[in-house]
């Protein structure tokens, strides 16, 4: 497989992502060149062509966020809770709230059924969704900033 072959079933795979996603992606243009690559090297695992892999997307960037006085930097994947990696001493929080995940050269935040549900810029999550910095989490009553992805 040609590296142009790579790159255009990379760029199709992921318009069909974005064209089935739920919440607004931007065009494979417009898409960070992390992004892109995570795309190639997944299209490359999946036709089994090629040695790229989704670790050669590089490693996560740090996620940069603040609930109430603690200000945290995680680089792998965590969980959000009242007995979370991120503790939410918040009696309207579930143990195990909610997940925080580097995935595609990107951070999401996912709800793991918690009782209050989770929420992103006031509306309830029900899927995975994306992050960006500015972005206010709630888990209980109480709200993670997002300060940097």
């Amino acid at each position: 497989m040609t590296s142009a072959d790579l790159e255009r079933l990379a760029r199709t795979a992921y318009e069909a992502h974005r064209g089935s996603s739920p919440t607004p992606l931007p065009p494979w243009e417009d898409s960070s060149a992390q992004e892109q690559q995570a795309w190639r090297a997944a299209v490359s695992a999946v036709t089994g062509q090629g040695e790229s892999t989704l670790a050669d997307a590089g490693p996560a960037p740090g996620l940069v966020v603040q609930a109430g006085d603690q200000t945290r930097t995680f680089h792998t994947e965590f969980t959000a809770g009242r007995q979370g990696t991120l503790v939410v001493n918040d009696e309207h929080a579930s143990s195990q709230h909610a997940l925080f995940q580097f995935a595609h050269g990107l951070w999401y935040v996912e709800d793991l059924g918690s009782t209050n549900g989770t929420w992103l810029n006031g509306r309830r999550i029900f899927q995975a969704q994306r992050l960006k910095r500015g972005d206010k989490i709630k888990i209980g009553r109480t709200v993670v900033t997002v300060l940097s992805t």
